[in-house]
């Protein structure tokens, strides 16, 4: 009976090899997020125009992208347009997308949470819709969404790794190429899945010292 074992040698000597595909990891994760931002936040104002076209579409949007399984829509993207993306921009639109539906979601939340006698104040003093909602409620939503959107930065750096699939040569791809060569892939999985957890760790830092930023700021 063939009972797998761990081979940290093995491990130890791939670091290497799985690194050269940190900075696609790294990079589709930050362009997706940094354009899921811009998107959510794009939906979440349009959300608040009183029009019932703009209001549908925005629903729509939210609703199609946080029920689309990322693989699906990845998969659409590489093999079903008529034409073929590369690999990476087609990753970073797909995980851009699908972020946005949820970052959408976690601003109208946040915005309902900032005090509704700021908005009374801002027009009373003269502003309009667009200058009060970028100077004084989007700032306040940012400090109260800061911890779910770390959620979402880290499951988007975990969900990269399905870009393996259309060829990406992230860490993941890099540790399938080694597995399938030593016929190791206990191994290879396992040391990927520490490489990703020390990524989240990362994240979390990161988190906490936005959370202690925001809370000296607003005190």
């Amino acid at each position: 009976m063939y009972i797998p074992t761990i081979d940290l040698n093995l491990m130890l000597d791939s670091i290497p090899f799985l690194l050269s595909g940190l900075g696609y990891t790294l990079g589709i994760s930050l362009a997706a997020f940094f354009l899921g931002n811009v998107l959510g936040i794009s939906m979440t104002v349009l959300g608040f125009i009183p029009w019932r076209p703009i209001k549908l579409f925005v629903r729509f949007y939210l609703s199609f992208l946080r029920g689309t399984p990322a693989l699906v829509l990845l998969f659409l993207l590489y093999f079903g347009l008529p034409y073929q993306l590369n690999a990476v921009v087609a990753a970073i639109i797909c995980f851009s997308l699908t972020s946005s539906a949820f970052i959408g979601e976690i601003y109208r939340g946040s915005i309902a949470g900032v005090n509704p006698g700021q908005w009374d104040a801002a027009y009373a003093l003269g502003n309009r819709f667009f200058p009060t909602m970028r100077f004084i409620i989007l700032p306040q939503a940012v400090r109260i969404s800061v911890p779910a959107l770390s959620n979402v930065a880290m499951d988007l750096l975990k969900g990269t790794s399905l870009a393996a699939m259309i060829t990406v040569p992230d860490i993941f791809q890099k540790a399938k190429i080694i597995g399938g060569r030593t016929f190791d892939y206990l191994s290879m999985y396992l040391l990927v899945a520490l490489i990703y957890w020390l990524l989240c760790i990362g994240i979390g830092l990161i988190q906490h010292r936005l959370e202690k930023y925001f809370q000296h700021k607003y005190l």
